[in-house]
């Protein structure tokens, strides 16, 4: 059941349901997305509430004081500038974690949900009783957290090398909490030599935008921190990185899963065959769109 609306003070005077749809008219005007959400969702942040719990407060006629119409408004007139709704609300969902987000990391898409869900299907599979996966340039903590979550017999090693991210990687570790999982700020191409030869799955979702292609969104273009969005002429630099590391760090058999743009597979399925991985396949994800490859370490 969706929690309440908090008890209101006595000067209930704004109508939430009034509130709500003139925001969605501004978002849709200012070019948001999904604005009626995007409304609903920053009132329940004001509220301290969910998004179902203002929808029946709207429903039934609910009021809120001026107050709180006044932060929901400023909230609101910072959307409009396409300021991310998770830098405004602080947090972002993913698969069943709720991260904490704002300036200097990544802000995790649901697209990468089955990202994951690949590294976390060949985890599950591993032969070991305590198999090993790596996250290279793990953000916001968001593929490793749900590894090391979802997966607890695991032991999951996450690796960032933007200082800016990595305060987001220690935050969303300590509040959700993951024993089995080991941080490092460290230069992927040399993260976890130790492991060498042992890993299970290594997953990535890299920078992966040609230097050329400047994404349209503005959420994407002003606050996704440029390191985590571009990757060279072709956007392939860190693939190439990649390929690399996850032949060092995998035992044979082991799984690499590379997150990348839906054009991109044949080519990163190229760069791995001639590095010398095999059984090398691109994945769909939930909108058809080529968004994974994966493929195997040699025996």
């Amino acid at each position: 059941m969706p929690e309440p609306v908090p008890p209101l003070a006595s000067s209930v005077d704004v109508p939430l349901a009034d509130l709500v749809r003139s925001a969605g008219a501004r978002l849709g005007r200012a070019g948001v997305t999904d604005p009626a959400v995007d409304a609903e969702l920053l009132a329940a942040h004001v509220l301290g509430t969910s998004r179902g719990a203002v929808q029946g407060a709207a429903i039934r006629g609910d009021s809120i004081t001026a107050a709180l119409a006044s932060q929901f408004d400023a909230l609101v007139e910072r959307r409009c500038a396409r300021v991310p709704l998770q830098h405004l609300t602080g947090v972002a969902p993913f698969r069943h974690l709720e991260l904490a987000v704002g300036p200097g990391v990544f802000v995790p898409r649901p697209e990468t949900e089955m990202v994951a869900q690949l590294a976390i299907d060949a985890l599950r599979a591993a032969a070991s009783a305590s198999p090993i996966a790596v996250d290279l340039g793990t953000g916001s903590g968001a593929i490793a957290l749900s590894l090391a979550t979802e997966v607890p017999h695991a032991r999951v090693f996450a690796a960032e090398n933007s200082v800016d991210a990595f305060v987001w990687t220690k935050e969303n570790a300590a509040r959700i909490g993951a024993d089995n999982l080991r941080l490092a700020f460290i230069d992927l191409e040399h993260a976890f030599e130790d492991l060498d030869g042992t890993v299970s799955v290594v997953v990535s979702n890299p920078p992966y935008v040609p230097d050329a292609a400047i994404p349209r969104d503005p959420e994407v273009r002003h606050y996704d921190p440029p390191a985590a969005l571009y990757g060279g002429e072709d956007g392939l630099d860190v693939v190439r990185t990649l390929s690399h590391v996850g032949l060092r760090l995998a035992h044979p058999g082991g799984l690499i899963v590379i997150e990348h743009g839906e054009w991109q597979g044949e080519a990163i399925r190229a760069i791995l065959a001639a590095d010398g991985w095999q059984a090398t396949a691109t994945h769909p994800d939930l909108t058809m769109r080529d968004r994974a490859t994966t493929a195997l370490r040699p025996a």
